[in-house]
């Protein structure tokens, strides 16, 4: 089994991008969900709300993040934002300080989407408990957990079910393995990618953010999610692929490393 795919998406439900390799952080791959758009109430904003958000462009520069859009100018985002102004944002049912990116980007974003928007950058010293009940771990502004893993097999499973097929860009992963079966995955406890170990933390309930055509930055109707539910529901959560959080920081992972299953 082989590490096919690697991706970060550095803005919340903004495009990902494809990575050779990537560099593990207890947060989550470097630069992936840093940042993140909210309401004027100090709220996360994704694709439920905005699914354009799939149509912005992000590439990693020298200095920070380049977004970009057709028709409009491209932004720079530097990786440390040049004003020292922290706002407590919610994220599900968590708070946590992040700060102000600045007036520039919320006039881009804002542009962009017909609403008034801010972004904000989650600092080093932020620590967003995955759970405060269950240990320290800590993740960014994604959903749940640092890392999610699908499996091409899976999602050829679904396809098969499908009248029209998806990309597992429906689904957002950071990693992407082939070489096993459809949904052998359930089963996994600790799975190691390189020389890098994860626990498998839960499965990923599945929303109605893949129902957005990626390309296109619009709602596609019911499926994936429809058909998805009629054979993946557990517990009342449509489930599809794995939320990981690793056991170390610092290594790397590579595009065609060997996966294996500890347990």
């Amino acid at each position: 089994m082989l590490l096919s795919g690697l991706f970060i998406y550095p803005i919340k439900s903004v495009k990902g991008i494809a990575l050779t390799e990537g560099k593990i952080q207890t947060r989550g791959l470097q630069y992936d969900r840093r940042w993140m758009l909210i309401d004027d109430q100090n709220k996360f904003l994704t694709q439920r709300e905005f699914p354009k958000l799939a149509t912005i462009s992000l590439s990693v520069e020298a200095t920070g993040l380049q977004a970009g859009l057709n028709g409009q100018a491209p932004l720079l985002i530097p990786f440390v934002p040049a004003a020292d102004s922290s706002v407590p944002v919610q994220i599900w049912n968590s708070n946590c300080p992040a700060a102000l990116v600045g007036s520039e980007a919320d006039e881009w974003f804002s542009d962009v989407l017909g609403a008034s928007v801010r972004l904000v950058y989650m600092p080093d010293d932020t620590r967003r408990l995955i759970d405060a009940a269950k240990g320290d771990d800590i993740v960014s502004f994604a959903d749940a957990y640092p890392f999610l893993l699908a499996n091409e097999a899976s999602l050829a499973n679904l396809n098969s079910r499908l009248q029209e097929r998806v990309g597992m860009e429906r689904f957002r992963p950071n990693f992407v393995v082939n070489g096993t079966t459809a949904f052998a995955e359930d089963d996994w406890k600790v799975v190691t990618i390189g020389t890098t170990n994860f626990r498998v933390a839960k499965a990923c309930s599945r929303c109605v953010m893949t129902t957005v055509d990626q390309e296109r930055g619009v709602r596609s109707g019911e499926e994936p999610l429809r058909t998805l539910a009629s054979f993946r529901k557990f517990q009342n959560e449509v489930r599809f692929g794995q939320n990981l959080i690793a056991t170390e920081e610092g290594t790397t992972v590579r595009v065609g490393d060997q996966v294996s299953i500890v347990n």
